[in-house]
């Protein structure tokens, strides 16, 4: 956020000698002058967001530049309010979720540091096109907000022009130009003990290498299934059919914080079915987290329009599995090569 933050102010303090409430951000409606006090404005609302653990709308204030601030003035209130929301990113627990509307009506730090980086990236662009003045940031800050908040975007040649592309500002060649757009925060469903938390790009990416995704696992590490599963989002995502309700989920145990598993979706529907699988890291087994996991993702999928049924297959030796699907109200529909078939409908 501060390196976001540093690299906008470095840029747009080069040209506060300009009419900044006279001309036009690029394409938006407002004066550039506006969208600075936007963007202070975002800065400042993501941090009361998560400082005050906003759970059902946003926090009911706003702020507003002085009528005699200058455009200097209106940078170091956007410098003030980048401190802030990454003090409250710094300071909020990783398992909060606080409001946000897009599109699962909450976010996490991840998330709102991503918006907030996002905010400061995009407008800072806007400002400098209304200005004339060439302006691009550092491509791991583009990434992180791509890999976090777009991950239905298929990655392009460089992090910029895509975030731009994705945004509606830029062309990308062999795409479509983008004409409306929105991010989209990680999905997370609550069962009685766990939360299962839907994995972003950049989270798939760290389990598929031998890291942990930001999550600190019961047992130290997580089970070989979710390494294997992580890599298949990774590759949806270089794909560009990366959906993230639609992927896989860490299961992390509320009491203490710690993931014990994953569960997930082998794609999105088709047909009206959906094929789930999961595992659990050894520590963890025999305490009934699949089975109630399964039922509350299983649940969610039947609750969509897009779905009457949904599939699992289990090795005929792993007689636990076979318990576990049974236990969530699945049925037996085919054996087939030493796999069975399960099923549960809508």
């Amino acid at each position: 956020m501060e390196a976001a933050v540093a690299h906008s102010v470095a840029a747009l303090g080069a040209v506060t000698d300009r009419d900044w409430a006279g001309v036009r951000a690029g394409r938006l409606e407002w004066t550039c002058r506006k969208t600075a006090e936007h963007v202070a404005g975002d800065l400042i609302g993501y941090a009361t967001q998560l400082a005050g653990r906003e759970q059902d709308a946003y926090a009911p204030f706003d702020i507003a530049l002085l009528d005699d601030a200058d455009n200097a003035g209106a940078l170091r209130v956007v410098s003030a309010m980048g401190v802030l929301l990454a003090a409250a990113v710094r300071t909020t627990p990783r398992s909060v979720r606080a409001f946000h509307p897009f599109p699962f009506r909450h976010a996490g730090r991840e998330g709102f540091a991503a918006m907030g980086i996002a905010e400061v990236l995009l407008h800072t662009h806007d400002i400098a096109e209304g200005l004339g003045v060439a302006y691009e940031p550092p491509a791991e800050l583009c990434e992180f907000v791509l890999t976090r908040i777009f991950p239905h975007v298929r990655p392009g040649p460089s992090p910029w022009p895509t975030l731009l592309w994705a945004t509606g500002r830029g062309e990308l060649e062999g795409r479509e130009r983008v004409t409306t757009w929105r991010w989209y925060n990680n999905p997370v469903l609550r069962s009685e003990r766990l939360d299962l938390e839907g994995v972003t790009p950049a989270v798939a990416a760290s389990l598929s290498v031998a890291g942990d995704g930001g999550f600190t696992w019961a047992g130290g590490a997580p089970a070989e299934g979710t390494r294997v599963g992580a890599g298949i989002g990774v590759k949806q995502y270089e794909e560009g059919t990366f959906l993230p309700e639609w992927g896989m989920y860490v299961l992390v145990r509320r009491e203490d914080d710690r993931a014990v598993g994953a569960m997930g979706f082998h794609g999105a529907p088709a047909d009206g079915r959906v094929e789930i699988g999961y595992d659990l890291v050894e520590e963890a087994r025999g305490n009934g987290y699949a089975t109630e996991a399964l039922r509350t993702l299983s649940t969610w999928a039947l609750e969509q329009d897009a779905v009457h049924t949904v599939v699992a297959v289990v090795e005929e030796p792993n007689v636990p599995s076979q318990k576990v699907v049974t236990r969530a109200g699945f049925t037996e529909v085919s054996r087939h090569e030493n796999q069975i078939t399960y099923e549960l409908r809508a």
